[in-house]
């Protein structure tokens, strides 16, 4: 990969429906040429989808939270077919430390929440925390080469 993907996959990660035309305008190549970069970063699996950013609140999920669960590791087949089916949950992520999953969630109430977090205590041990407010957002992982960790 080098820069000129990387300015193409930039570009993408802030407008997903960018046109051709417009990469190739920043990248000085053809449509075609970028197309075709493009269908390899996706082939290589770099690109792994294209994605509408929703806001959930505007959705009716005003409770947004992070739940910490620990999954024995018996379990997490069992676990992880369940989480799949359940659309509250935005992420499930295995993790380090106390806990074994970390799942982000959005409900339209606390009651929901509640409910859910009982069903999910069949598989083990929870800690919550509600969303007050998220001053950064979902973004893309940067594609800069030269920039230093800050």
């Amino acid at each position: 990969m080098d820069d000129i993907d990387r300015k193409i996959l930039k570009l993408l990660q802030d407008n997903a429906r960018v046109s051709l035309k417009t990469i190739a305008e920043h990248t000085f190549l053809s449509s075609p040429a970028v197309s075709a970069r493009i269908e390899r970063m996706e082939k290589d699996g770099v690109i792994t989808g294209y994605h509408a950013e929703v806001d959930p609140i505007k959705l009716g999920c005003h409770i947004q939270a992070f739940i910490s669960l620990e999954v024995p590791p018996e379990e997490k087949a069992e676990f992880y077919a369940f989480a799949e089916k359940v659309p509250h949950i935005l992420e499930c992520s295995c993790v380090t430390g106390s806990y074994s999953m970390l799942l982000k969630t959005a409900f339209p109430s606390t009651a929901q929440l509640d409910e859910f977090i009982g069903r999910l205590q069949a598989f083990g041990k929870t800690s919550t925390q509600i969303v007050f407010s998220t001053h950064v957002g979902p973004r893309g992982v940067s594609v800069d080469t030269g920039r230093k960790a800050v």
